[in-house]
């Protein structure tokens, strides 16, 4: 399969700061943040360096605290062309909130992002990729927001989140209210039988490249889009450290000088687009 006939996989990053780590309890108060060192504004300019760099485009999913307080790094990632989407306001976990709190947060996010660019998102992912099963309400208040997409579904079990869903881009149907979701989920390769998420975050940190291009071929044979996502802070060896425990912090601070040189590697090697543009290709959803 050559790189013009495989499939087009979808690029994207959570624009968050460092301290937006869940379930961590020196960081949960947001009061704490405006006086934590920030790095969001830097990290994600080196982002978008590197995709100017091989003229790729992306999806910036923004959490509304950010957009709010960095209003001209949001401009300057809808002036590089890139699309913009939501990832809550206060990057709490769906689980956690009620509808209406679910809803307040939608909106705050929107609203946040429309006044910092004046673009106003039409998609969403999850704090920690956190709809499970039992708030598939949160799918029917997006809808009732504006929302006409999610990427918020990880089709495999993990520490906050996990959905049993397909790995195919997919329309989701269980909505209580009977309406439907263009749904781009995360995709697991299979290794000896199960699944490994390889394309995101400490993931991707973690894993050698060898790996990870691996993951891409077992999708190319089966004519799906990878999902890449990353966070500024994986970009950053500099990151602050906090108390946390072992596994997490392994998994939070692990191969951040790593990162960017997969990255560059990656789009070198593969047809990228941003989230929405993928949906439409795959067949799930239509143009705007």
């Amino acid at each position: 399969m050559t790189a013009q006939q495989s499939p087009l996989n979808a690029l994207s990053f959570d624009i968050e700061d460092w301290f937006h780590i869940v379930d961590i309890p020196g960081l949960e108060d947001p009061a704490t943040w405006e006086g934590r060192e920030s790095l969001v504004e830097r990290r994600t300019d080196d982002i978008l360096a590197a995709l100017a760099r091989h003229e790729a485009r992306a999806t910036f999913f923004v959490l509304g605290w950010i957009a709010e307080r960095h209003p001209a790094l949001v401009r300057r990632i809808a002036q590089a062309g890139h699309e913009l989407a939501s990832h809550s306001y206060w990057h709490r976990r769906v689980y956690t909130l009620t509808p209406d709190e679910f809803r307040r947060d939608t909106i705050e996010s929107l609203d946040a992002i429309e006044r910092a660019c004046g673009v106003r998102p039409k998609g969403y992912r999850a704090p920690s990729f956190s709809i499970l099963e039992g708030t598939e309400w949160a799918f029917d208040v997006l809808l009732d927001c504006g929302i006409t997409w999610d990427a918020s579904l990880f089709p495999a079990p993990r520490g906050h989140g996990g959905y049993p869903c397909s790995d195919a881009p997919h329309v989701f149907r269980a909505l209580p209210s009977g309406r439907t979701m263009p749904e781009l989920p995360l995709g697991v390769m299979r290794v000896a039988g199960r699944g490994l998420c390889f394309s995101g975050g400490g993931y991707m940190r973690l894993l050698p490249s060898w790996v990870i291009e691996r993951g891409f071929t077992q999708f190319a044979r089966r004519g799906l889009p990878v999902v890449i996502y990353l966070h500024p802070r994986d970009f950053a060896p500099e990151c602050p450290r906090v108390p946390m425990p072992f596994h997490r912090k392994f998994k939070c601070y692990v191969g951040m000088n790593t990162t960017m040189r997969k990255l560059e590697s990656l789009l070198k090697r593969h047809r990228f687009a941003p989230c929405g543009e993928v949906l439409v290709q795959s067949g799930v959803m239509h143009a705007a």
